[in-house]
């Protein structure tokens, strides 16, 4: 946790027709500007506790998804470490972690927002 400099949003936009089409979420989840980020970063010394975080997506006002960091399936020391045992990971390089649930495509009736996510 020490190497971590800090946390921000990242809006993962899944074209979901694309990723019906393949095994893997990859394709969907790859086009350019499908990773819209932030616009802030909050520095690692500033959040104690970043297992305890309220998360909220809302769209037009409505709640879409609202969660907790402590829901997560990894905490981030484990996927910091799951993820250095096969890659290089680097000063910049960013890691998403997860959302919480409510994604669009799960809800009854599934709900697109009008951008495939």
């Amino acid at each position: 946790m020490a190497h971590v400099f800090g946390y921000t949003a990242i809006n993962d936009v899944t074209a979901r027709d694309l990723q019906a089409q393949h095994v893997q979420f990859f394709k969907g989840k790859s086009l350019d500007g499908f990773c819209p980020m932030g616009p802030w970063i909050v520095t690692a010394d500033e959040i104690p506790d970043p297992h305890h975080l309220r998360v909220r997506c809302m769209v037009n006002g409505v709640v879409k998804q609202d969660g907790n960091t402590e829901q997560f399936l990894f905490d981030i020391p484990a996927i910091l470490a799951s993820l250095s045992r096969g890659m290089t990971l680097e000063p910049g390089d960013i890691i998403a972690t997860g959302t919480p649930s409510g994604v669009g495509f799960a809800r009854t009736p599934p709900d697109s927002c009008g951008r495939g996510t």
